[in-house]
């Protein structure tokens, strides 16, 4: 890839990292903006959990037709229109989707209000394509990954920011707040119109300026026999859609199960076909990337559906019996439980002494979550109670000295931390559940790196395509939080005494469990390569 080594181009990354917050503020935003629609439209739990479906999935499917648009095409289509320029239209297509939301919300639909979200997040996927290349090429290559960590710590930024300011919007500030019966949809409006013109204002910013030509010449490899499969997966995906049940009438349940067993199968199927011959297959022929693929849509999935669940957990008598007002400081602290883990997670990637690392790792969280119980305590919440939350992430700390930034081993530590968390709040209730539940955002915050690294690595040429893969595997936060949604409306009395809300959180102990067989299967697989696992290092940010 082509990039600039001598200029500086500080303005040019600082405005570029904006569209990173972008991507955060929005899918947080979604953690207040699930149960205000649900008790607004007076939806079910899988109906609200189609504003997670409709999000994610417009970046599976962006991903999907840039990669068969270049397949065919013999050509990359996005090096074609230039990563400059993919960036802008992007963020254009998201203006003119924030700006769709208007009508949308005034005519008080729903079905119309997912749609423009669709829209909006198709064109963060052409952002996504586009902007991680140009923030390394934005200066040396040696420096890229401290860009990228950058980028990512900007983006945890938006996703703490993002539930506090649209609940602000939507019901005012704690000092000054409406009655949730008094809010009206239409109080959103101003989000969007906002959200459109800083938009807007970037990409101008972006037209106007002067930036580092941008190029790749990788060359497309042809992996025709991976086509099957992907159409499979989004045959899954178009499952979930409750418009199919609604024409076949058959019960919605079976449509979101089938579509999980669908995607599963279609890679059992690429492991046992890429196995007997591996020509054809790319990327794919590599069981490292497919059990790395399963692992992203998990991670994915967990990651979203803890928080998007969470807002109906929350409304439970046993869990506080909070109102949609009220929720705001959880989702925040749920998902500046990402922040923490990620801004320190970023040490490892600058050049310190190792002194100066241990110090940081010791130091950085309680920061990060000085951080967080601010930006609360600036809306006039009351966050006295979660100082407790102190011991969780001391134990986040501790994870990070014995992982080391090894992938395998820091994979494995947070899986079965991950295990265990959420195991204690599915037996638990009260404070004690609910911080079980949000310190899985610390589990997660350190994954996506790790994930990513074991399962590129070994794949030499096929790199650039199995990284293109992974990426499409953020499918998973389309399908498992509708899955877990469904499953809380059909299991109301599956455990005496537990609501079908609270039972449901066993589908991120199932996630997190094959989160840890990933670090161990990837690591086996790795060895029988012989690749030697202890010199694979953890680094970027999602």
């Amino acid at each position: 890839m082509e990039q600039n080594k001598t200029k500086s181009y500080g303005s040019a990354l600082y405005t570029l990292i904006t569209v990173f917050f972008f991507w955060g503020f929005i899918a947080a935003s979604n953690g207040i903006f699930i149960p205000f629609c649900k008790a607004h439209f007076h939806l079910s739990q899988f109906e609200s959990q189609l504003i997670d479906y409709t999000f994610y999935g417009g970046y599976f499917i962006g991903s999907l037709i840039l990669y068969f648009a270049s397949q065919i095409s013999k050509v990359d289509i996005m090096n074609k229109i230039g990563y400059k320029n993919g960036i802008i239209y992007g963020l254009l297509l998201s203006a003119g989707g924030a700006l769709l939301m208007i009508p949308a919300v005034n005519a008080d639909s729903f079905p119309l209000i997912l749609g423009v979200l669709f829209i909006i997040t198709l064109g963060f996927s052409l952002q996504q394509t586009a902007a991680n290349p140009f923030v390394v090429a934005v200066g040396t290559p040696e420096t890229g990954s401290n860009r990228l960590n950058l980028a990512g710590g900007v983006n945890n930024f938006g996703t703490l920011l993002g539930p506090v300011i649209l609940s602000i919007i939507i019901f005012g500030s704690a000092c000054n707040a409406l009655p949730p019966g008094l809010v009206k949809i239409t109080s959103i409006n101003n989000a969007y119109l906002i959200l459109a013109g800083l938009l807007v204002a970037v990409a101008i910013f972006f037209w106007i300026s002067k930036l580092p030509k941008v190029t790749s010449d990788e060359k497309i490899e042809s992996s025709k026999k991976t086509y099957i499969p992907l159409l499979v997966m989004l045959i899954g995906f178009c499952m979930v859609n409750p418009i199919v049940s609604k024409y076949t009438h058959i019960a919605q349940s079976y449509f979101v199960y089938s579509a999980l067993g669908i995607i599963l199968l279609s890679f059992i199927f690429i492991l046992i076909a890429a196995n007997k011959n591996k020509e054809g297959w790319g990327a794919m022929q590599y069981p490292q990337l497919i059990y790395g693929m399963i692992a992203i849509f998990t991670y994915v999935g967990v990651e979203v559906t803890i928080q998007s669940n969470m807002g109906s957990l929350l409304k439970t008598p046993e869990f506080g019996g909070y109102t949609a007002d009220q929720i705001a400081p959880f989702i925040s602290l749920y998902w500046g439980s990402l922040m923490i883990g990620r801004w320190t997670g970023a040490i490892g990637a600058f050049n310190l002494s190792k002194m100066t690392k241990n110090i940081l790792t010791l130091v950085m969280p309680f920061i990060a979550f000085a951080v967080v119980l601010g930006v609360n305590a600036a809306t006039c919440k009351d966050v006295s109670s979660f100082y407790i939350y102190a011991v969780c992430v001391a134990v986040l700390m501790v994870g990070f000295y014995v992982g080391q930034q090894k992938p395998v081993r820091t994979l494995t530590i947070f899986g079965i931390l991950g295990v265990i968390t959420i195991i204690i709040g599915l037996f638990t209730t009260g404070r004690v559940g609910l911080f079980a539940f949000i310190s899985g955002g610390l589990c997660c915050s350190i994954m996506w790196p790790s994930i990513f690294a074991l399962a590129i690595t070994g794949l030499g040429k096929y790199t650039s395509q199995g990284s293109a893969f992974l990426i499409m595997m953020i499918l998973g936060g389309s399908i498992i939080p509708p899955l877990q949604g469904i499953l809380s409306d059909t299991a109301q009395h599956a455990v005496s005494g537990m609501s079908g809300i609270h039972f449901s959180y066993i589908v991120p102990v199932i996630g997190f469990g094959y989160l840890t067989f990933f670090a161990w299967k990837a690591g086996f697989e790795l060895k029988k390569q012989g690749i030697n696992i202890d010199h694979i290092e953890a680094s970027g940010a999602h």
